[in-house]
């Protein structure tokens, strides 16, 4: 089981000092990979904690790849109908780029209703926007000589670094064919073993109708307090499939992700030695 731990881009945590100390705290302790997470227009009444305080995802992203060397570095999820096709293909390939390809990409459809209002994007589109977002993504990125179409007119697409994995986020029956038609793995957020039980069997039965691989599965969630409940809920986990846990806490001080960071090493190392036993 890997594991990585989100990074607060939002809220009192949302300062440089504090994302630069966490992202090298956590590569120092070996911990798999650092997640930002994605909004753009939080109203007053869905601030939940952040005041409304957001840093983009893509812009962190690329002071994570600055500021780290080795580590993972992912957002989770980027809500592809809140941007244009081709800016998000751009963003994605230069942090790819800059991060000596070690981008982790994490793609949804979004859920607040005010956010898709604020940006002018009709919600009930946004399963047909997300699919043609992806699509638009894999053509930038296998494309030949480097060449799109898009709009009647042909562009270079560089840098064209490796295409990052895919990992599509949602938990209905459109999201898992998403997944399988279009993903290298499965991203749910706030999920329990129990709750990913039935979902992973789904995701199985659609992958072999299609016959394709089983797609990865990488776990957004928050871990019991309880340390010997975390370690059976990862265990249970990495039963089910589950490949990767990025645990996202609440904090507002470095000292508190510090915190974070020692339990998450406690964990992994109690993870390991149970899967030995």
């Amino acid at each position: 089981m890997k594991i990585g731990t989100a990074i607060r881009n939002m809220g009192p945590a949302a300062k440089r000092d504090i994302i630069l100390s966490s992202a090298q705290m956590a590569e120092k302790a070996s911990l798999e990979h650092i997640w930002a997470v994605d909004h753009v227009a939080i109203p007053p009444d869905e601030s939940e904690g952040s005041d409304g305080i957001w840093l983009d995802p893509l812009a962190v992203l690329s002071f994570f790849a600055a500021a780290t060397s080795e580590i993972k570095i992912g957002v989770s999820v980027l809500v592809l109908p809140y941007r244009p096709p081709l800016l998000t293909a751009k963003w994605v390939a230069s942090i790819q780029e800059l991060s000596n390809e070690r981008l982790l990409l994490g793609v949804g459809s979004g859920w607040m209703e005010a956010e898709y209002k604020v940006l002018g994007v009709e919600k009930r589109k946004r399963g047909k926007l997300t699919d043609e977002g992806l699509d638009f993504l894999r053509t930038c990125f296998n494309s030949k000589n480097d060449v799109v179409n898009l709009n009647g007119q042909d562009f270079y697409f560089r840098p064209k670094p490796k295409c990052p994995p895919i990992y599509v986020g949602g938990m209905t029956e459109a999201a898992l064919r998403r997944v399988v038609e279009r993903g290298e793995g499965w991203m749910p957020v706030g999920l329990d073993p129990v709750k990913i039980k039935p979902l992973a069997a789904q995701l199985k039965v659609l992958s072999e109708r299609a016959e394709k691989p089983i797609p990865k599965i990488m776990v957004l969630g928050s871990l019991p307090d309880d340390n010997s409940k975390a370690v059976d809920d990862l265990l249970e986990c990495q039963e089910l499939g589950v490949t990767d846990y990025i645990q996202a806490s609440r904090y507002s001080r470095i000292e508190e992700f510090e915190n974070i960071v020692a339990r998450l090493t406690e964990l992994k190392s109690q993870t390991e030695d149970s899967s030995i036993v």
